[in-house]
């Protein structure tokens, strides 16, 4: 089985270490059987290099704001613009089948908002998020989450 790719960014390493986790939590399901997928996760970071993607990914975002409340009075997004950026690049965006959030529920409306804004921006499906860096519970449910929309994407 191939493996699911995740391109995502991090600001100060909570979606890092949730995509570590995930990816080590996703290897230990391979190696047990491997009709479970491995993870192939990779940051994007104002050094990459925009590359075209040729295989299907997930997005992972993290929300910060810097000004406004996102919802009636504007929203200026604070240092994820380079993976939205790289999502753009040539037709990259097409391959984009789901975007994962996380954020600070004490934001209320705010919570992912960032994501939720890339899911319409790149007509792909909000499909999961998570608190700051996650708990084990919701590795295990976003795994199955990855699996189940990349299923119903080659069906």
């Amino acid at each position: 089985m191939d493996p699911i790719n995740v391109l995502y960014i991090s600001i100060e390493g909570n979606t890092r270490s949730f995509m570590e986790r995930l990816m080590t939590y996703a290897n230990q399901q391979h190696a047990i059987d491997n009709a479970h997928p491995e993870i192939k996760a990779r940051e994007i970071t104002e050094q990459s290099d925009f590359t075209d993607e040729r295989e299907p990914f997930f997005a992972s975002v993290p929300t910060y704001l810097d000004g406004g409340n996102g919802i009636d009075s504007g929203v200026k997004e604070l240092m994820t613009n380079v993976l939205g950026e790289y999502i753009r690049y040539h037709n990259n965006a097409r391959l984009c089948i789901g975007v994962i959030g996380s954020g600070n529920r004490n934001f209320n409306e705010q919570y992912c908002l960032t994501a939720k804004r890339y899911a319409r921006q790149f007509n792909a499906p909000f499909i999961a998020d998570y608190e700051l860096r996650g708990t084990s519970n919701d590795i295990e449910r976003i795994y199955k989450i990855l699996i189940e929309q990349t299923q119903a994407q080659t069906n």
